[in-house]
């Protein structure tokens, strides 16, 4: 039956692609979507982004704040919500793996719209700047927060340390429940660094408290210490960072400087969502930047020159349809997309028979592992 509906998404793709969407914008009268909480960036972002629908197209948004990723994801997943306003944990629910690689998740059938590529760091770390720490190899031995249930920020924190060329076992884990909670820990003086962003409001909280603010650099000529960050996540990619709070205070005391990031907010659906409904929104957003610009933070990510349909996710073939209509999809943007819609098919399948034979984490990740290695795709986060 999966197959089967994966089978239908990658035919009704190809009619989207081929043209078969009214070229205009047709919103419902309310969307929900999914977000960080409500001091994150992406927050921010989305309460702009829904101003800009209401005012437009009188589209009333509801924003659904999740502490960790999984609760951000099941909104989707139940149907309760069209859209995520995404961290990389959507990567991570698309591909079944870490908190996903669960009987009651698997890969899930995602659809790329569009994203917010701008020019700050997503991958930032907050340091407490009372404690003297001047490098990311300068956290052994420091207080670091683990946000339980969030595998993107738990990744992100293992690739920020391995950078310093650190490990879990250099460092005193101080667990958390969610991610706001990891940046109030180090206001109230129980941890000394976190992974967020380096537009987030908290941020100039912290800068603003007793302990203050210190936002380390990821030197871009350092290849190993980029070689040790990518083997942990390799969807980060270098970001020359020039929208910082309180970014001056870093290693180098100037802006802009080298920093790491990827796309966020990473604005995905399911594969099954109404093509009208992703055109029409995908077409707002690029359009009416002007509307939102001055909305919240990092709003300039979501210029159309801004895009990459060449990342980690397959597009919804309602963008598609937009995207072509500008003339800025590529053949090679199709070729990407259509790849992963391969690996989507492979990664469903294996998962079927996965469950069928008794699910067991080990001998998925295994059988996700073999699947995609004989196919020629990479294999990552197979542990």
């Amino acid at each position: 039956m999966r197959s089967l509906v994966f089978a239908t998404a990658v035919a009704v793709a190809s009619a989207y692609a081929g043209g078969a969407i009214a070229a205009e914008v047709k919103l419902p009268s309310a969307l929900s979507w999914t977000a960080y909480g409500t001091t994150s960036s992406g927050y921010a972002q989305s309460v702009g982004l829904g101003n800009m629908l209401k005012g437009k197209y009188g589209t009333e948004v509801r924003i659904i704040p999740g502490k960790n990723d999984v609760s951000r994801m099941l909104p989707l997943k139940a149907g309760q919500a069209e859209l995520c306003a995404c961290g990389i944990a959507s990567y991570f629910s698309s591909e079944g793996v870490l908190m996903f690689a669960d009987e009651k998740w698997g890969p899930q059938p995602l659809r790329n719209l569009f994203n917010n590529i701008g020019r700050n760091g997503t991958v930032s770390v907050a340091i407490a700047d009372d404690i003297g720490v001047k490098s990311l190899a300068d956290l052994k031995g420091k207080r670091v927060a683990w946000v339980k249930g969030s595998p993107a920020l738990q990744t992100n924190m293992t690739a920020a340390l391995a950078f310093g060329g650190l490990t879990w076992d250099d460092v005193e884990k101080i667990e958390v429940p969610g991610w706001g909670q990891s940046m109030q820990a180090i206001i109230d003086g129980q941890a000394d660094a976190a992974n967020g962003s380096t537009i987030s409001s908290v941020y100039t909280q912290i800068a603003a408290s007793p302990r203050g603010l210190f936002v380390p650099n990821f030197p871009h000529s350092d290849t190993d210490a980029w070689a040790r960050m990518n083997a942990v996540a390799p969807y980060i990619s270098k970001q020359v960072v020039s929208n910082a709070i309180n970014g001056e205070n870093n290693p180098t005391g100037k802006m802009p400087y080298d920093g790491a990031s990827y796309a966020y907010p990473i604005f995905v659906s399911l594969a099954g969502t109404d093509g009208e409904l992703a055109y029409g929104l995908t077409k707002a957003v690029m359009e009416n930047y002007e509307t939102f610009k001055d909305a919240g933070p990092g709003m300039d990510g979501y210029k159309i020159e801004n895009q990459n349909f060449q990342w980690v996710f397959p597009y919804h073939p309602g963008a598609i349809q937009y995207y072509k209509e500008k003339g800025v999809w590529s053949a090679e943007d199709q070729a990407n997309t259509d790849r992963l819609l391969k690996r989507e098919q492979i990664l469903a399948s294996t998962w079927k028979k996965a469950v069928a034979d008794g699910f067991d984490r080990k001998a998925w990740l295994a059988a996700r592992a073999e699947a995609l290695t004989s196919a020629g795709m990479d294999a990552p986060f197979s542990e």
